[in-house]
C-alpha cells in the first residue's frame, strides 16, 4: 500500500483493510515487524507451526488414533509398504509405493474383487490430517457410494504409503476406481491437510497423468461435505469416462470447469 492511500485511510478503516485481506488467507500478510524482525508473537507462531509439520511427518501412525470405536465401526485393518522405518520412507520413496508380502497376502484375503469404489487409507506425510480428517470423511463417502448403488470395497490403512500404491491396489483387487486418502506434505499454514488421489483402474505402468487429485481438505480449506461430494462427483466421472488423469477435467463452476 503507498504512502499516499495509507493516508487517507483512518486507523478504523486500515484495521478493517487488514482484517480483509486477512480473512482471505492463511499466508502471515501484513503481520507488522519489530525493527527489521518478525514481532515476538509472530515468530512464537511460526515455531509453533513448524513444530507441528515437523511431529506429522516424523510421527508413526496407531491406527487406535483414528478412534477405537470408528476402526470397529469399519472394519478397518493395517497393512504395510516395503518400507519398515519411517526414516526408510522418507528416504527411498519406491518403496512406499509397494506392500510387503505379508500385507499383499492380507489384502487378498480381506478385500472383495471388482468393486466400484474402493477407498484405502495411507499416512503419508502427515500422520495428523489422517487423525483429524478421515472420521467425518469417511462415512460420507460410504453413504454417498451407497446412494448411487456403488459396491464399495473393504477400507483399509496403509502404514508409509506414497501416492503410486494405487497401482498395486489395483492390480490386486480391480476395482474401477480406487481413492487414496492420504496425508499431505505439511506446511506453516496447517499440519492437517488430506489429499484424495484417484484413478480408473490403476495399473503397475501408471504414473501420476493417470491420476487426479482433490487436495486441502482441512479446515481452512476443502470441509468433508465438499470434499466427500467432489470425491464422488469425479469416481462417477471416472467411471462413465472410463479414464482419470490428464485426460479427465473435474467438472466444477468454482474450477472454471463445463
Amino acid at each position: 500500500m503507498s504512502d499516499e492511500h495509507e493516508s487517507t485511510l483512518d486507523a478504523s478503516e486500515l484495521s478493517e483493510f487488514v482484517r480483509k485481506i486477512r480473512a482471505r488467507t492463511p499466508a502471515r500478510l501484513l503481520a507488522g515487524r519489530a525493527g527489521a524482525a518478525y514481532r515476538t508473537k509472530t515468530q512464537m507462531e511460526l515455531w509453533e507451526a513448524h513444530a507441528a509439520a515437523r511431529d506429522a511427518v516424523r510421527t508413526g501412525l496407531r491406527i487406535e488414533d483414528i478412534g477405537i470405536n470408528f476402526v470397529n465401526r469399519w472394519g478397518l485393518f493395517e497393512a504395510r509398504t516395503k518400507a519398515a522405518l519411517k526414516d526408510e520412507y522418507l528416504l527411498r520413496p519406491e518403496l512406499g509405493r509397494h506392500f510387503e508380502e505379508a500385507s499383499r497376502a492380507q489384502v487378498l484375503k480381506r478385500c472383495s474383487q471388482g468393486s466400484d469404489l474402493q477407498i484405502v487409507i495411507g499416512d503419508g506425510l502427515s500422520v495428523s490430517s489422517v487423525v483429524v480428517q478421515i472420521p467425518p470423511l469417511l462415512p460420507l463417502l460410504f453413504k454417498g457410494a451407497e446412494g448411487r448403488n456403488w459396491k464399495t470395497g473393504q477400507t483399509f490403512v496403509i502404514h508409509h504409503c506414497r501416492v503410486g500404491i494405487l497401482n498395486e491396489v489395483g492390480e490386486l483387487l480391480n476395482p474401477l476406481v480406487v481413492v487414496l486418502l492420504i496425508g499431505e506434505r505439511p506446511g506453516l499454514a496447517t499440519a492437517e491437510s488430506l489429499s484424495a488421489y484417484m484413478a480408473y483402474r490403476p495399473r503397475s505402468l501408471h504414473t501420476d497423468a493417470d491420476r487426479n487429485v482433490i487436495s486441502n481438505i482441512h479446515a481452512r480449506g476443502l470441509n468433508p461435505q465438499e470434499a466427500a461430494a467432489r470425491i464422488l462427483k469425479l469416481a462417477g466421472r471416472m467411471m462413465d469416462t472410463k479414464t482419470s488423469g490428464c485426460l479427465l477435467r473435474e467438472e466444477s463452476p468454482a474450477l472454471g470447469g463445463p
